[in-house]
């Protein structure tokens, strides 16, 4: 492994399929045992897993300001960094996460209509210089994403937001991915999962050749 570890975030909509190729690349990387680190927000600590449990079962509830609910995410995110993923990197441990900074960015600053600069900020305080190196992106149209949540079974407090909240996500995604080609790495999710899967093996393996074993 290099001096600093390798950050690796999987982003997309609620039902892209991001934990089925987290679990596929994961099962590839089996090899690099304890060096290999998985992390999902909000969660990952003992104070984000309690912040999930929040904004997931809060549908019963007061309705979540959408400022409070960016703040709750970035304070899970906060922890997260500190706790587990800048020491991890500091040992040269590969990290992948489910979800980052780019799920505010786009959930709460493009859906929510919050505005992107005081999102960015914010972001950047919970995170520093603690940056993916990677960013794979599930791209699927929101109707076929519904189709298979509705197929998993009961739907979580976001989940259940209208299609429309869902295209806007979508939407910001790929405008995110356009303007920074370098980090992002889009897959077409509708595809067959050994298929995406070889994608993004491909594609870590050629950007990060012998690092990976």
């Amino acid at each position: 492994m290099s001096k600093r570890g390798i950050f690796i975030s999987f982003e997309g909509v609620d039902g892209c399929g991001k934990s089925t190729q987290i679990k596929e690349l994961r099962r590839r990387l089996r090899g690099m045992g304890d060096r290999l680190v998985l992390t999902r927000e909000p969660g990952g600590t003992v104070l984000g897993e309690d912040i999930r449990k929040i904004l997931q079962s809060h549908a019963d509830g007061p309705e979540i300001d959408d400022r409070a609910e960016l703040l709750l995410f970035t304070a899970s995110r906060a922890q997260l960094v500190s706790e587990v993923l800048q020491p991890a990197l500091s040992e040269g441990k590969c990290i992948i996460a489910d979800r980052f900074l780019d799920s505010s960015t786009i959930y709460q600053g493009v859906a929510r209509g919050l505005d992107g600069e005081t999102v960015g900020k914010i972001n950047r305080f919970a995170v520093g210089d603690c940056l993916p190196d990677v960013t794979i992106l599930m791209d699927i149209d929101p109707a076929d994403a519904r189709q298979r949540l509705g197929e998993r079974g009961v739907a979580d407090r976001i989940e259940k937001l209208p299609e429309s909240f869902f295209r806007d996500v979508r939407d910001g995604y790929l405008q995110l991915a356009r303007a920074e080609p370098g980090r992002f790495f889009t897959v077409d999710a509708t595809d067959k999962i050994g298929a995406i899967s070889e994608r993004i093996w491909n594609m870590l393996t050629e950007r990060y050749n012998g690092l990976l074993d």
